[in-house]
Protein backbone atom coordinates (compact mmCIF):
# COMPACT_ATOMS: atom_id res chain seq x y z
CA UNK A 1 0.00 0.00 0.00
CA UNK A 2 1.39 3.15 -0.82
CA UNK A 3 3.06 5.43 1.98
CA UNK A 4 -0.42 7.90 3.53
CA UNK A 5 1.81 10.85 2.60
CA UNK A 6 2.81 9.80 -1.33
CA UNK A 7 -0.21 11.63 -2.43
CA UNK A 8 1.32 14.55 -2.35
CA UNK A 9 3.04 14.17 -4.98
CA UNK A 10 -0.16 13.29 -7.00
CA UNK A 11 -2.14 15.49 -8.65
CA UNK A 12 -5.41 15.68 -6.22
CA UNK A 13 -9.37 14.60 -8.69
CA UNK A 14 -12.10 16.69 -8.41
CA UNK A 15 -14.74 15.80 -6.23
CA UNK A 16 -16.51 14.07 -9.77
CA UNK A 17 -13.22 12.18 -10.73
CA UNK A 18 -12.76 10.89 -7.53
CA UNK A 19 -15.79 8.84 -6.93
CA UNK A 20 -15.32 7.81 -10.80
CA UNK A 21 -12.20 6.23 -9.71
CA UNK A 22 -12.82 5.24 -6.29
CA UNK A 23 -10.76 7.93 -4.18
CA UNK A 24 -13.09 10.27 -2.75
CA UNK A 25 -12.77 11.24 0.77
CA UNK A 26 -15.75 13.09 2.61
CA UNK A 27 -15.34 14.56 5.97
CA UNK A 28 -18.49 14.22 8.12
CA UNK A 29 -18.47 17.70 10.48
CA UNK A 30 -21.64 16.59 11.79
CA UNK A 31 -25.36 17.40 11.18
CA UNK A 32 -25.75 18.54 15.15
CA UNK A 33 -22.16 19.95 16.03
CA UNK A 34 -22.66 23.83 16.04
CA UNK A 35 -19.54 24.29 17.70
CA UNK A 36 -18.39 27.19 15.42
CA UNK A 37 -14.17 27.42 16.13
CA UNK A 38 -14.09 23.41 16.16
CA UNK A 39 -15.97 23.59 12.77
CA UNK A 40 -13.82 25.87 11.19
CA UNK A 41 -10.63 24.17 12.38
CA UNK A 42 -11.66 21.05 11.77
CA UNK A 43 -12.79 21.83 7.83
CA UNK A 44 -9.59 23.62 7.32
CA UNK A 45 -7.28 21.01 8.08
CA UNK A 46 -8.88 18.26 6.35
CA UNK A 47 -9.46 20.45 3.32
CA UNK A 48 -5.89 20.96 3.20
CA UNK A 49 -5.29 17.63 3.74
CA UNK A 50 -7.04 16.80 0.54
CA UNK A 51 -10.77 15.75 1.19
CA UNK A 52 -13.09 16.21 -1.77
CA UNK A 53 -16.17 16.75 0.22
CA UNK A 54 -17.21 18.64 3.65
CA UNK A 55 -21.03 18.02 4.64
CA UNK A 56 -21.99 20.10 7.22
CA UNK A 57 -25.63 20.96 9.47
CA UNK A 58 -27.62 22.92 7.46
CA UNK A 59 -27.33 26.13 9.52
CA UNK A 60 -26.32 29.77 8.36
CA UNK A 61 -23.58 29.99 11.23
CA UNK A 62 -22.10 26.84 10.39
CA UNK A 63 -21.90 26.55 6.53
CA UNK A 64 -19.95 29.83 7.23
CA UNK A 65 -17.67 28.76 9.72
CA UNK A 66 -16.77 26.13 7.41
CA UNK A 67 -16.50 28.34 4.24
CA UNK A 68 -14.09 30.26 6.63
CA UNK A 69 -12.07 26.70 7.12
CA UNK A 70 -12.03 25.90 3.22
CA UNK A 71 -10.99 29.72 2.69
CA UNK A 72 -8.26 29.40 5.21
CA UNK A 73 -7.00 26.23 3.46
CA UNK A 74 -7.27 27.57 -0.13
CA UNK A 75 -4.44 30.17 0.98
CA UNK A 76 -2.24 27.57 1.62
CA UNK A 77 -2.74 25.23 -1.71
CA UNK A 78 0.02 27.28 -3.49
CA UNK A 79 0.31 28.29 -7.27
CA UNK A 80 0.98 26.36 -10.25
CA UNK A 81 3.83 28.23 -12.13
CA UNK A 82 0.85 29.40 -14.75
CA UNK A 83 -0.74 30.71 -12.28
CA UNK A 84 -3.60 28.00 -12.07
CA UNK A 85 -4.36 26.58 -8.54
CA UNK A 86 -3.07 23.47 -8.31
CA UNK A 87 -5.35 22.00 -5.39
CA UNK A 88 -8.92 22.16 -5.86
CA UNK A 89 -11.83 22.61 -3.26
CA UNK A 90 -14.04 20.15 -1.78
CA UNK A 91 -18.19 20.39 -1.91
CA UNK A 92 -19.83 21.91 0.56
CA UNK A 93 -22.30 19.50 1.46
CA UNK A 94 -25.62 20.26 3.92
CA UNK A 95 -27.14 17.36 5.47
CA UNK A 96 -31.15 17.00 5.79
CA UNK A 97 -33.07 14.77 7.09
CA UNK A 98 -36.92 13.04 5.80
CA UNK A 99 -37.59 12.01 9.81
CA UNK A 100 -36.22 11.83 13.11
CA UNK A 101 -32.61 10.53 13.41
CA UNK A 102 -29.58 10.46 15.31
CA UNK A 103 -27.56 12.63 13.57
CA UNK A 104 -30.29 15.08 13.88
CA UNK A 105 -30.62 14.64 17.50
CA UNK A 106 -28.54 16.52 21.06
CA UNK A 107 -28.44 14.92 24.31
CA UNK A 108 -30.13 16.86 27.15
CA UNK A 109 -30.42 16.55 30.64
CA UNK A 110 -31.04 19.18 33.76
CA UNK A 111 -27.83 18.82 35.96
CA UNK A 112 -29.60 20.00 38.92
CA UNK A 113 -31.12 16.55 39.44
CA UNK A 114 -27.97 14.98 39.21
CA UNK A 115 -26.97 13.65 42.89
CA UNK A 116 -23.60 15.37 43.90
CA UNK A 117 -22.22 11.62 44.87
CA UNK A 118 -22.56 11.06 40.99
CA UNK A 119 -19.23 9.95 39.11
CA UNK A 120 -20.42 11.31 36.04
CA UNK A 121 -19.71 8.58 33.50
CA UNK A 122 -21.27 10.74 30.98
CA UNK A 123 -18.60 13.21 31.44
CA UNK A 124 -16.12 10.58 30.34
CA UNK A 125 -17.40 9.26 27.32
CA UNK A 126 -18.76 11.81 25.68
CA UNK A 127 -16.09 12.51 22.89
CA UNK A 128 -17.10 15.48 21.92
CA UNK A 129 -16.10 16.95 25.58
CA UNK A 130 -19.65 18.37 25.47
CA UNK A 131 -20.63 17.72 29.04
CA UNK A 132 -17.91 19.94 31.48
CA UNK A 133 -17.02 19.06 35.08
CA UNK A 134 -19.34 19.66 37.81
CA UNK A 135 -18.94 22.99 39.63
CA UNK A 136 -19.92 21.16 43.28
CA UNK A 137 -22.38 23.97 43.95
CA UNK A 138 -25.87 23.93 42.23
CA UNK A 139 -26.28 27.79 41.74
CA UNK A 140 -23.36 27.04 39.17
CA UNK A 141 -24.71 23.51 37.08
CA UNK A 142 -24.24 23.15 33.74
CA UNK A 143 -25.82 20.03 31.47
CA UNK A 144 -24.76 19.45 28.33
CA UNK A 145 -22.75 22.23 25.93
CA UNK A 146 -25.50 22.35 23.18
CA UNK A 147 -23.28 23.58 20.49
CA UNK A 148 -20.39 20.82 20.67
CA UNK A 149 -22.89 17.74 21.14
CA UNK A 150 -23.53 16.32 17.75
CA UNK A 151 -25.55 13.38 19.04
CA UNK A 152 -23.68 10.19 19.31
CA UNK A 153 -25.66 9.01 22.14
CA UNK A 154 -22.67 7.50 23.97
CA UNK A 155 -24.11 9.16 27.33
CA UNK A 156 -27.44 8.66 27.09
CA UNK A 157 -27.41 4.76 28.92
CA UNK A 158 -24.09 5.50 31.05
CA UNK A 159 -26.50 7.60 33.17
CA UNK A 160 -27.11 5.38 36.44
CA UNK A 161 -30.59 7.27 36.88
CA UNK A 162 -31.55 7.57 33.21
CA UNK A 163 -31.61 11.47 33.54
CA UNK A 164 -30.28 11.90 30.04
CA UNK A 165 -32.64 11.96 27.08
CA UNK A 166 -32.31 13.07 23.59
CA UNK A 167 -33.86 16.08 21.43
CA UNK A 168 -34.52 15.69 17.67
CA UNK A 169 -33.46 18.73 15.62
CA UNK A 170 -35.71 18.74 12.33
CA UNK A 171 -35.70 21.18 9.90
CA UNK A 172 -39.45 22.81 9.22
CA UNK A 173 -40.48 21.69 5.84
CA UNK A 174 -41.13 25.15 4.95
CA UNK A 175 -37.63 26.91 5.64
CA UNK A 176 -35.69 24.38 3.56
CA UNK A 177 -35.99 25.93 0.07
CA UNK A 178 -35.39 29.11 1.54
CA UNK A 179 -32.53 28.30 3.41
CA UNK A 180 -30.89 26.07 0.49
CA UNK A 181 -31.24 28.70 -1.34
CA UNK A 182 -29.23 31.35 1.55
CA UNK A 183 -26.28 28.85 1.74
CA UNK A 184 -25.72 27.66 -1.51
CA UNK A 185 -24.42 24.69 -1.26
CA UNK A 186 -22.30 22.26 -3.37
CA UNK A 187 -24.44 19.13 -2.87
CA UNK A 188 -26.99 18.42 -0.60
CA UNK A 189 -27.39 15.19 1.78
CA UNK A 190 -30.59 13.30 2.71
CA UNK A 191 -31.20 11.01 5.98
CA UNK A 192 -33.69 8.18 4.93
CA UNK A 193 -34.93 5.04 6.46
CA UNK A 194 -36.89 2.40 4.84
CA UNK A 195 -40.82 3.41 5.40
CA UNK A 196 -40.27 7.55 4.83
CA UNK A 197 -40.66 7.77 1.00
CA UNK A 198 -43.97 9.94 1.27
CA UNK A 199 -41.11 12.22 3.43
CA UNK A 200 -38.25 11.72 1.32
CA UNK A 201 -40.20 12.68 -1.71
CA UNK A 202 -41.38 15.74 0.06
CA UNK A 203 -37.92 16.92 0.65
CA UNK A 204 -36.65 16.43 -2.48
CA UNK A 205 -39.61 18.65 -4.08
CA UNK A 206 -38.42 21.39 -1.61
CA UNK A 207 -34.19 20.73 -3.10
CA UNK A 208 -36.04 21.42 -6.41
CA UNK A 209 -38.32 24.40 -4.94
CA UNK A 210 -34.25 25.83 -4.11
CA UNK A 211 -33.65 26.04 -7.68
CA UNK A 212 -30.19 25.02 -6.78
CA UNK A 213 -28.00 22.89 -9.17
CA UNK A 214 -26.69 20.30 -6.63
CA UNK A 215 -23.58 18.18 -8.19
CA UNK A 216 -24.95 15.53 -6.53
CA UNK A 217 -28.09 14.39 -3.81
CA UNK A 218 -26.29 12.15 -1.04
CA UNK A 219 -29.19 9.39 0.25
CA UNK A 220 -27.46 8.69 4.11
CA UNK A 221 -29.24 4.94 4.88
CA UNK A 222 -28.55 1.93 6.90
CA UNK A 223 -30.11 -1.40 8.18
CA UNK A 224 -29.39 -0.67 11.90
CA UNK A 225 -32.02 -0.14 14.34
CA UNK A 226 -34.67 -0.32 11.40
CA UNK A 227 -35.42 -3.85 11.54
CA UNK A 228 -35.25 -3.87 7.68
CA UNK A 229 -33.56 -6.91 5.58
CA UNK A 230 -31.41 -5.52 2.97
CA UNK A 231 -33.21 -6.94 0.14
CA UNK A 232 -36.41 -4.12 1.79
CA UNK A 233 -33.63 -1.76 1.92
CA UNK A 234 -32.86 -2.55 -1.24
CA UNK A 235 -36.37 -1.81 -2.60
CA UNK A 236 -36.52 1.29 -0.73
CA UNK A 237 -33.63 2.65 -2.44
CA UNK A 238 -34.45 2.26 -6.18
CA UNK A 239 -38.25 4.18 -5.07
CA UNK A 240 -35.57 6.93 -3.86
CA UNK A 241 -33.83 6.36 -6.87
CA UNK A 242 -36.59 6.64 -8.87
CA UNK A 243 -37.72 10.23 -7.10
CA UNK A 244 -34.06 11.83 -7.51
CA UNK A 245 -34.00 11.22 -11.60
CA UNK A 246 -37.39 12.23 -11.82
CA UNK A 247 -36.45 15.23 -10.10
CA UNK A 248 -33.18 15.72 -12.23
CA UNK A 249 -30.73 14.96 -9.54
CA UNK A 250 -27.64 12.61 -9.53
CA UNK A 251 -27.76 10.05 -6.08
CA UNK A 252 -24.58 9.23 -4.08
CA UNK A 253 -25.49 6.42 -1.52
CA UNK A 254 -23.77 6.97 1.79
CA UNK A 255 -23.83 3.58 3.48
CA UNK A 256 -24.09 3.70 6.73
CA UNK A 257 -22.56 0.73 8.91
CA UNK A 258 -22.86 1.66 12.09
CA UNK A 259 -23.38 5.62 12.61
CA UNK A 260 -21.32 7.76 15.00
CA UNK A 261 -18.77 4.86 15.90
CA UNK A 262 -15.91 5.36 13.71
CA UNK A 263 -13.36 6.45 16.67
CA UNK A 264 -14.77 3.59 18.94
CA UNK A 265 -12.38 1.02 17.71
CA UNK A 266 -11.19 -1.75 14.58
CA UNK A 267 -14.11 -3.83 15.24
CA UNK A 268 -16.97 -1.25 13.93
CA UNK A 269 -14.97 -0.89 10.42
CA UNK A 270 -16.38 -4.36 9.82
CA UNK A 271 -20.19 -3.16 10.01
CA UNK A 272 -19.99 -0.55 7.01
CA UNK A 273 -18.21 -3.43 4.68
CA UNK A 274 -20.70 -5.63 5.87
CA UNK A 275 -23.35 -3.67 4.59
CA UNK A 276 -21.09 -2.89 1.48
CA UNK A 277 -21.29 -6.50 0.45
CA UNK A 278 -24.97 -6.96 1.15
CA UNK A 279 -26.19 -3.73 -0.50
CA UNK A 280 -23.82 -3.74 -3.87
CA UNK A 281 -25.62 -6.40 -6.10
CA UNK A 282 -28.99 -4.87 -5.06
CA UNK A 283 -28.34 -0.90 -5.42
CA UNK A 284 -29.79 0.91 -8.03
CA UNK A 285 -27.54 3.09 -10.12
CA UNK A 286 -24.76 5.32 -8.63
CA UNK A 287 -21.44 5.65 -6.53
CA UNK A 288 -21.54 3.82 -3.16
CA UNK A 289 -19.65 5.71 -0.39
CA UNK A 290 -18.44 4.11 2.83
CA UNK A 291 -19.88 5.40 6.73
CA UNK A 292 -21.03 5.15 9.72
CA UNK A 293 -18.17 3.32 11.91
CA UNK A 294 -15.58 3.67 9.25
CA UNK A 295 -11.96 4.33 10.45
CA UNK A 296 -8.02 3.92 9.39
CA UNK A 297 -8.86 0.57 9.48
CA UNK A 298 -11.63 0.64 7.26
CA UNK A 299 -9.33 0.48 3.77
CA UNK A 300 -7.73 -2.75 5.40
CA UNK A 301 -10.90 -4.21 5.59
CA UNK A 302 -11.76 -3.52 2.27
CA UNK A 303 -8.78 -4.76 0.43
CA UNK A 304 -9.28 -7.66 2.82
CA UNK A 305 -12.55 -8.32 1.43
CA UNK A 306 -11.82 -8.65 -2.16
CA UNK A 307 -9.10 -10.37 -1.68
CA UNK A 308 -5.99 -7.61 -2.56
CA UNK A 309 -3.09 -6.51 -0.43
CA UNK A 310 -1.60 -4.24 -2.65
CA UNK A 311 -3.72 -1.19 -2.35
CA UNK A 312 -5.68 -2.42 -5.71
CA UNK A 313 -9.15 -2.84 -4.31
CA UNK A 314 -12.62 -3.90 -6.40
CA UNK A 315 -15.33 -1.60 -7.28
CA UNK A 316 -18.23 -0.83 -6.38
CA UNK A 317 -16.92 1.13 -3.61
CA UNK A 318 -16.28 4.73 -4.58
CA UNK A 319 -14.83 6.43 -1.50
CA UNK A 320 -15.90 6.80 1.74
CA UNK A 321 -16.56 9.69 4.47
CA UNK A 322 -15.07 9.72 8.01
CA UNK A 323 -16.33 11.83 10.97
CA UNK A 324 -15.70 10.64 14.55
CA UNK A 325 -12.75 9.30 13.50
CA UNK A 326 -11.63 12.42 11.71
CA UNK A 327 -12.66 14.66 14.92
CA UNK A 328 -11.15 12.63 17.32
CA UNK A 329 -7.45 12.94 15.77
CA UNK A 330 -7.80 16.80 16.09
CA UNK A 331 -9.39 16.89 19.52
CA UNK A 332 -5.78 16.99 21.44
CA UNK A 333 -4.78 20.11 18.88
CA UNK A 334 -7.73 22.13 19.55
CA UNK A 335 -7.31 21.57 23.08
CA UNK A 336 -3.94 22.24 23.25
CA UNK A 337 -4.79 25.43 20.95
CA UNK A 338 -7.86 26.16 23.36
CA UNK A 339 -4.77 26.03 26.51
CA UNK A 340 -2.83 28.29 24.69
CA UNK A 341 -6.15 30.84 24.36
CA UNK A 342 -5.38 30.49 20.70
CA UNK A 343 -6.93 29.10 17.66
CA UNK A 344 -5.62 25.47 15.72
CA UNK A 345 -5.40 27.40 12.32
CA UNK A 346 -3.34 30.18 13.88
CA UNK A 347 -0.50 28.44 15.29
CA UNK A 348 1.76 27.08 12.38
CA UNK A 349 3.45 24.05 14.82
CA UNK A 350 -0.09 23.37 15.84
CA UNK A 351 -2.01 23.06 12.72
CA UNK A 352 1.11 21.20 11.08
CA UNK A 353 1.06 18.41 13.15
CA UNK A 354 -2.51 18.37 12.85
CA UNK A 355 -2.62 18.24 9.22
CA UNK A 356 0.10 15.09 9.42
CA UNK A 357 -2.84 13.22 11.36
CA UNK A 358 -5.31 13.80 8.49
CA UNK A 359 -3.05 12.92 6.00
CA UNK A 360 -2.96 9.61 7.92
CA UNK A 361 -6.33 9.17 8.08
CA UNK A 362 -7.13 10.13 4.42
CA UNK A 363 -4.13 9.32 2.07
CA UNK A 364 -4.66 5.75 1.52
CA UNK A 365 -7.45 6.74 -0.01
CA UNK A 366 -6.44 9.45 -2.05
CA UNK A 367 -3.98 6.99 -3.70
CA UNK A 368 -6.25 4.70 -3.75
CA UNK A 369 -5.98 2.67 -7.45
CA UNK A 370 -8.96 0.75 -9.35
CA UNK A 371 -8.21 -2.73 -10.79
CA UNK A 372 -7.66 -1.04 -14.03
CA UNK A 373 -5.21 1.41 -12.65
CA UNK A 374 -7.46 4.22 -12.02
Amino acid sequence: MPSPNSFLSLPLLPPELALAAGRWVKLIAGASNQDLAAIEDFVGIYALAGVHCVDVAADGAVVAAARRGIAWARQRYGEATDGTINRREPWLMVSLSDGEDPHFRKAWFDPLRCPPSCSRPCERICPALAIPPAQGDASGAVGILEERCYGCGRCLPSCPLGLIEERQQLLPPLAVAPLLAELQPDAVELHTSPGRAVAFSARVAQLQESALPFARVGVSCGLEGTGASPERLSRELWQRYGVLRKAGFAPLWQLDGRPMSGDVGAGTAHAAIRLLDQLAPLAPPGPLQLAGGTNSHSIERLNRRSGHQDGVVQAPVAGIAFGGVARRLLQPFLLEAERRRCRLLEEPPLWTAALAEARQLVGPWLCRTSPQGG
